[in-house]
């Protein structure tokens, strides 16, 4: 896949995880009144849904304590896209935020699998990926992870794990649908190119999610990001927020 040209704005200085310490990426769809209108209903419906799912939530935290040692709650640095205004002109921001999920591996847990592994899939390094696999399947994505606690298994599959992500949602670090937010180490991969899935708000559920999931490369994972980056609309995103809970449903691509 041939890149195209690139769109980045270099960052001041690099200090810790400060603003724009990955550059800026130049707009590439959706105009003021669809972000207006798509903030207003991040900010109503996660409320609503953040009241409604608060039982489950402490059910959910209970049964993380008794399974494993540590807090039920797991939160890391991710980065994301938001809009900002330089010089007269919008342009998307790449911006570190603290993440939330229901933790769903053991506290302890090193990172060093998921780090070799998310590095070996961006290149396209199948050979790695499938060593770490165990040469257990194509699928990309890490089969029978070791660090996944037992209820953390049923809260992936049925991606319960990812509903404190509405207090990301309520606080504009991310919104209901837009493309997943990355790691650190995943960013320093990224070309210019792969950059411009920065171009949207970062979301719970995206194009990726109900089209693909762990079940399409990176080089396609970025394609479809680009994409809704390219289309984003209210019609787009409430057609994914329907989809959604039907690929849960099917247990598609769920990690």
């Amino acid at each position: 896949m041939t890149n195209t040209h690139s769109t980045m704005v270099p960052a001041k200085g690099r200090i810790g995880s400060p603003p724009g310490e990955f550059g800026y990426v130049a707009p590439v769809g959706g105009h003021q009144i669809y972000f207006g209108i798509k903030r207003m209903m991040d900010v109503v419906v996660s409320t609503l849904v953040i009241i409604m799912l608060t039982p489950l939530m402490l059910v959910i935290s209970i049964l993380i304590r008794l399974d494993s040692k540590g807090s039920p709650i797991f939160a890391q640095e991710r980065f994301g896209g938001r809009r900002v205004k330089i010089d007269g002109k919008y342009m998307w921001e790449i911006f570190p935020f603290t993440i939330y999920k229901f933790r769903t591996m053991s506290a302890e847990a090193p990172h060093d699998l998921h780090r070799n592994f998310v590095k070996a899939f961006i290149r396209n390094d199948e050979a790695k990926m499938q060593a770490i696999n165990n040469n257990a399947g194509t699928e990309y994505k890490i089969k029978e992870d070791p660090r996944i606690t037992r209820i953390g298994k049923f809260l992936r599959k049925t991606s319960l794990d990812e509903v404190p992500q509405l207090i990301n949602v309520v606080r504009g670090e991310m919104s209901l649908v837009g493309p997943r937010p990355a790691l650190r180490y995943e960013v320093e991969e990224y070309t210019d190119w792969h950059k411009k899935r920065f171009a949207a708000r970062q979301g719970m559920t995206g194009y990726w999610q109900v089209r693909g999931r762990s079940e399409v490369s990176f080089e396609k994972m970025t394609e479809m990001d680009i994409e809704y980056a390219t289309r984003q609309n209210l019609l787009l995103d409430l057609k994914i927020l329907f989809m959604t809970p039907l690929r849960v449903l099917k247990g598609k691509g769920a990690e």
